[in-house]
This record gives structure tokens, C-alpha cells and sequence, in this order.
């Protein structure tokens, strides 16, 4: 899948699982759900971070460049080391590592481990992080022909708003996770969940994704899971933009109102 469908897909599942932990008795505060989707449609970007061309590469400048082609590296690295001799031969990392529930929890665990320890600045930076993946994939159009300065400016006063928003009583830092130093606990949640709808949506692609990655199947450690070849389609086809792309957006409005209905 391409940037933009990565992203609400991504947003379009936190407003889900906010539907339906509303449903189960453990309604989000809207800062909550705004916050949650706005993280998961950046997350949802964050596993390319293995492709050169990706959009999450040129969403930070040299520095994300330069961390793409680490990540590119530690990816193909991994996969060398670990590959059965029925996956195939390779040159470069993508849809490797970073395409795994194993990176998915990692990536997810980690945020939460900094939110937590890190302090205000921490989770400051986890959300400036996120929201400006989530303008690039969300706005893409108006990110393509905006500076990458405004893009970033956008994004640090978005964080520094919606922080205080979280900070203020009954905001949400606590929610889920009630006992004192559990704030923001939760942050890791809309990330690993990003993170596993990126690589769901991969695998609807004709290459597929290795998502169960390192549980050998079919005599392959990097077996790449999805629908049967006739069902698959190319990333940026028609159906991604004519059909899953408004079929998200869709559900995504759904689930919002329904998680603040519950409310």
C-alpha cells in the first residue's frame, strides 16, 4: 500500500477500537481518541522505514533518511541470518523486519517504556513524531507542496496542544492504565497497533508480508502471508484509491461516532 492508505487505514482502526472498547466499558476521552488516531495513522507509516522511497524517509530530512538506510541495513542484515533455505534470495531489507509483529511490539513497548520514564519532553516527542507522519499521510497532498519546516512546525504545536489537552483532569493520560505512574502507558497502544495494520494491508498486496516472522511456515522463516494471488492487488492501484481508501474513511467516521455516542 501507498503512504495515504497506510494512514487511514492506520486512524480508521484506533476509531474502531475505540467504538469497541466504549462498547466493553472502557470508554476513551476524546483527547484520547483524537490523540490515538492521529498516532496510529503515523505509526501506520513508521514500518517503511526499510524503504529509501518511502514516505516516512523524507518526512524528517536528512535524518530520516539516514535512519531508513540503518534500518534498511539492520533489515537485510536480520533477514540473511535468519532465512531458511526456501526464502528467496534478496538485495535489500524491505518488508523484512519492520513488516512483524515482533517489530510491531518492540516499536510499541519501547514508546511506552519512554512515555512513562521519559517524562513530558518524551511524550512530547513520541507525539511530534507521530503527527507529523500522520500530516504527511493524512494531508499528503498539502504536506507535498508545503516546506518540510511548516510541516514540522504544525506538528510540535499539535503535540505541545493536544499534551496539555491529555495533562488536564480527566484528559486521558491515565486512561486504561489508572495507578499512579502509568501515565500515558497507553501511548504504545495506537503505535503496535499502526504498525500491524500497515503490515495487514501489505499483505493484501501481490508481494505479501512476512508478518508472523520467525515462526517457520511452509518450510520458510519469512513466509509472506496474504489472500490468494487472484484477491491481491498492486500498491497504488485503482482499488487501493478508489475502493480501500474510501471503504477507511468510512469506517473510520463510523467508529468515531460511535465511540463518542457511547460516550
Amino acid at each position: 500500500m501507498m503512504g495515504p492508505a497506510h494512514s487511514l487505514s492506520g486512524a480508521a482502526a484506533w476509531l474502531g477500537v475505540g467504538a469497541a472498547t466504549a462498547a466493553a466499558g472502557h470508554a476513551m476521552p476524546w483527547p484520547v481518541l483524537l490523540v490515538g488516531a492521529l498516532i496510529c495513522a503515523g505509526a501506520a507509516l513508521a514500518p517503511d522505514l526499510d524503504h529509501k522511497a518511502a514516505t516516512i524517509s523524507r518526512s524528517f530530512g536528512p535524518i530520516s533518511r539516514l535512519l531508513c538506510e540503518i534500518v534498511d541495513k539492520l533489515s537485510y542484515a536480520v533477514y540473511q541470518a535468519t532465512r531458511k533455505p526456501g526464502d528467496k534470495r534478496r538485495t535489500g531489507g524491505h518488508r523484512t523486519l519492520t513488516h512483524t509483529w515482533v517489530w510491531a511490539v518492540l516499536i510499541g513497548a519501547g514508546a511506552s517504556a519512554l512515555a512513562v520514564t521519559g517524562g513530558r519532553w518524551a511524550v512530547l516527542a513520541i507525539l511530534f513524531v507521530h503527527l507529523v507522519l500522520a500530516v504527511e499521510g493524512l494531508l499528503w497532498r498539502a504536506a507535498r507542496v508545503s516546506s518540510d519546516i511548516l510541516v514540522w512546525l504544525l506538528g510540535a504545536t499539535s503535540a505541545w496542544i493536544l499534551a496539555g489537552v491529555l495533562d488536564a483532569p480527566g484528559g486521558g493520560s491515565g486512561w486504561l492504565f489508572t495507578e499512579p505512574g502509568q501515565e500515558y502507558l497507553w501511548l504504545g497502544l495506537p503505535i503496535v497497533l499502526g504498525a500491524l495494520v500497515h503490515d495487514i494491508g501489505d499483505a493484501l498486496t501481490v508481494s505479501g508480508c512476512p508478518i508472523l516472522w520467525p515462526i517457520p511456515i511452509a518450510g520458510r522463516r519469512w513466509y509472506p502471508l496474504g489472500p490468494p494471488k487472484a484477491l491481491r492487488f498492486r500498491a497504488g492501484s485503482w482499488v487501493e484509491l478508489k475502493v480501500l481508501m474510501p471503504v477507511f474513511t468510512v469506517l473510520g467516521g463510523v467508529g468515531g461516532v460511535a465511540a463518542l455516542e457511547i460516550v
